[in-house]
């Protein structure tokens, strides 16, 4: 059973080959899968990675279920473990899940039987967004290993930090993170910003949580920009060859200069094109290997 819950489970090798596929879909392979349903099921809001999924599961044939949980049986205290069986009992063949709770999956692998993919799991993983971030870097410069990336912004309650900084680690990438002393996560070691913009090759930004911050944060937001962001000068600084990746959605003003969001060495929106033929390719991956 292929699930894609975090890619702690993945070998290297694995991680290449889903980037090469989804490369083979970005060139215009197709590939169908008749008589095939998923269901997704999005517990918090998502414009990207739902309807990413959504546009993946389109190209490839696949029909799709998404649940609305406010108007599921979960406002009647249906527990997910129950809601995911009910879709199996349907006869789906997969199943997308974006839950609060982190590693929610750890009730449901083993337990059921079709492949679940993880579309974020609270401030745990985030499988596919990292993958569309090494397929972007990838695409840009030819390689991984031995680039290096500044991971800046809201680190504590960012799972696509916690989920690149793993991977990118074990891809032999050099990662530095900096945050605000509100929004660390004492896992890791932090620079200072100030020196680190000119030296890499990716600058990554985390969107600012204010949902999940319950007041740590007092800072205004241009202070944010001007202390934790990218402004036109921190732009100025950066490699000519250098390029700004953000997971979206971003707060313009806040960790990134509205500006600087379709500036020439922007990437995000093409973050953004990749996460379909990634998903493409994870969905692939979950099909032909059950």
């Amino acid at each position: 059973m292929k699930h894609l819950t975090t890619l702690k489970e993945l070998e290297i090798n694995e991680i290449t080959e889903i980037l090469d596929r989804a490369g083979d879909f970005k060139k215009g392979e197709q590939k169908t899968y008749a008589n095939t349903v998923f269901a997704n099921l999005f517990f918090e809001p998502s414009t990207r990675t739902q309807n990413s999924f959504i546009m993946a599961e389109k190209k490839l044939g696949i029909q799709d279920i998404n649940l609305n949980p406010k108007v599921s049986a979960i406002q009647k205290g249906e527990t997910l473990y129950d809601t995911v069986k009910t879709f199996e009992a349907l006869g789906v063949n997969g199943i997308v899940i974006r839950a609060t709770e982190e590693k929610y999956y750890e009730e449901l692998v083993g337990k059921v039987k079709i492949p679940i993919m993880n579309g974020g799991d609270g401030a745990g993983d985030h499988p596919t967004q990292s993958l569309l971030d090494l397929m972007t870097i990838r695409e840009e410069f030819g390689k991984l290993e031995g680039l290096r990336v500044l991971i800046l912004g809201d680190i504590r309650f960012s799972r696509v930090a916690k989920t690149n900084i793993e991977v990118m680690r074990r891809l032999g990438m050099e990662v530095f993170v900096c945050a605000p002393e509100p929004l660390r996560d004492p896992a890791y070691d932090y620079i200072d910003c100030d020196n680190a913009f000119g030296k890499v090759d990716v600058v990554m930004l985390l969107r600012v949580q204010h949902e999940r911050h319950e007041h740590r944060m007092n800072m205004s937001q241009e202070e944010y920009l001007e202390k934790w962001g990218l402004n036109k000068v921190r732009y100025e600084e950066m490699q000519d060859h250098a390029i700004i990746m953000h997971p979206a959605p971003f707060n313009r003003g806040w960790e990134i200069d509205t500006d600087l969001v379709e500036s020439p060495k922007s990437r995000i929106f093409r973050q953004m094109e990749n996460g379909v033929h990634i998903r493409m390719a994870v969905i692939e991956r979950a099909l032909d290997r059950s």
